[in-house]
């Protein structure tokens, strides 16, 4: 998942009133979290790197720590002395600016430290940055609110990363691991198609997108600027599996002509025929989940997409991919609205898996599942918003020196916790990449 820099001071400002507490409070619940998301690993599970863009779940929970001790305590605690001078180099995921860092490819050959000695870090660290928010003063509390800020919806970041990387080990190993058995609520299957799609219009205009700086934000979502849009319009719901299941069997995978020339040839060279994770026997789809194989649910939106099986899917259909202006304009407005529809599947229902979409909602045509389920490829290019500028000193690696090659994604999915998305948010990733829960929705002219 893409890794940015904060630059709201809203929300800095009220941990400034209300002082350490507010942040330990923080600090110790997400923390928290991601402990809770490893409980029921072995710590063999937590050591395997499934692929070169995945990284074992002991490295996520070392690397997490490693940003508070190296973004926190050492530059603000006199004489700091580091856990260990190992840990600085091993756990650098790619600031240049903090020094050397071990190759990513090759994380899941760490076999020491273990994974007990990584929890230990994690306490360690734990410990150290309670004393020393718990003895900082007030000034010395704003100025390093922001950085905490930071290393906190970093380490969210890292707690989707730790479930998708696991799925993916998981999917390699003829045994199928369940992580975790799904709630009773989410164990009764829709099996219908989700309905017709129902278009939603936007009129055209000069509109305003990125953060307001109301409350926190990464500075990719910076600085908020105007942009025209011509009339468009939006599916209600995202793409439904049954409905994908509809261009496999169209021979979708096998026609070049509604491919991207780069779509095609990543087809070719990574013989894709469905999603990630769908597998078929006796004719019916199955996929792995978090909770293990099951039958694929045709109600439910269809996600481990590349880019350009997104694109592939909307060529076919006769329709295309939003923009990222059309996506967060279409969102900022049902927020203003107060549609609850909006809301998806996100981290804490701890189902770990997109949910069926329903038919249609009560009291008119609504835009659904736009925040969770699964992160919706656009068909804009990550770059940078006019006027932006990267931030100064290493934090500001987050994001700059990655604008390019990418596109955008938005909207968080199952595994994205429900106090890290926003409609701003701007996730990124190459456009072959199809690890993470990544859908589509529908867009075509106005």
């Amino acid at each position: 998942m893409s890794i940015n820099t904060p630059v709201s001071q809203d929300r800095v400002a009220v941990h400034a009133m209300s002082g350490a507490a507010s942040i330990l409070a923080d600090y110790a619940s997400i923390r928290a979290t991601t402990l809770r998301l490893v409980e029921s690993l072995s710590a063999e599970d937590c050591a395997i790197q499934a692929m070169p863009e995945a990284s074992p779940a002991k490295w996520h929970l070392a690397h997490s720590t490693w940003f508070f001790e190296a973004f926190v305590l050492a530059p603000n605690i006199v004489d700091y002395t580091p856990i260990s001078e190992t840990y600085l180099y091993l756990f650098n995921s790619y600031y240049n600016a903090m020094g050397r860092q071990f190759h990513r490819p090759h994380r899941g050959l760490l076999s020491r430290p273990s994974l007990d000695e990584v929890l230990d870090y994690r306490r360690a660290v734990d410990d150290r940055m309670t004393a020393f928010i718990e003895s900082a003063s007030d000034d010395v509390v704003r100025r390093v609110a922001p950085t905490i800020e930071t290393g906190l919806n970093h380490e969210q970041q890292h707690q989707e990363l730790i479930l998708t990387d696991i799925k993916a080990l998981f999917s390699a190993n003829p045994l199928r691991p369940v992580y975790r058995a799904a709630p009773a609520s989410s164990t009764q299957h829709a099996q219908n198609a989700a309905g017709d799609v129902r278009w939603i219009q936007f009129r055209e205009g000069l509109r305003e997108i990125g953060s307001t700086g109301d409350r926190f934000c990464y500075d990719n979502e910076t600085p908020r600027h105007r942009i025209w849009v011509d009339a468009f319009a939006l599916a209600e719901r995202p793409v439904s599996n049954g409905e994908f299941a509809a261009f496999i069997a169209d021979g979708g995978y096998e026609r070049p002509e509604i491919w991207l020339s780069d779509g095609w040839n990543a087809v070719q060279r990574n013989a894709w025929t469905q999603p990630l994770y769908w597998e078929k026997s006796d004719g019916v789809w199955s996929q792995l989940t978090l909770a293990g194989m099951r039958r694929i649910d045709a109600s439910e939106p269809v996600c481990h997409l590349s880019y350009y099986e997104a694109d592939a899917f909307a060529r076919w259909s006769g329709a295309r991919l939003p923009t990222e202006a059309e996506w967060e304009i279409a969102a900022a407005a049902s927020i203003a609205e107060g549609h609850q529809s909006l809301r998806g599947t996100l981290l804490e229902d701890e189902r770990f898996h997109p949910a069926p979409c329903p038919a249609g909602v009560e009291g008119g045509v609504r835009l659904q599942r736009m925040i969770g389920d699964v992160w919706e490829w656009t068909s804009s290019a990550y770059a940078p918003y006019p006027g932006y500028q990267s931030p100064e000193g290493a934090l500001g690696e987050y994001n700059a020196k990655f604008m390019c090659n990418q596109l955008v994604l938005r909207g968080g999915s199952c595994a994205t916790p429900q106090s890290h998305i926003r409609e701003t948010y701007r996730n990124y990733f190459a456009a072959e990449a199809r690890w993470q829960f990544s859908g589509l929705r529908l867009a075509r002219n106005g």
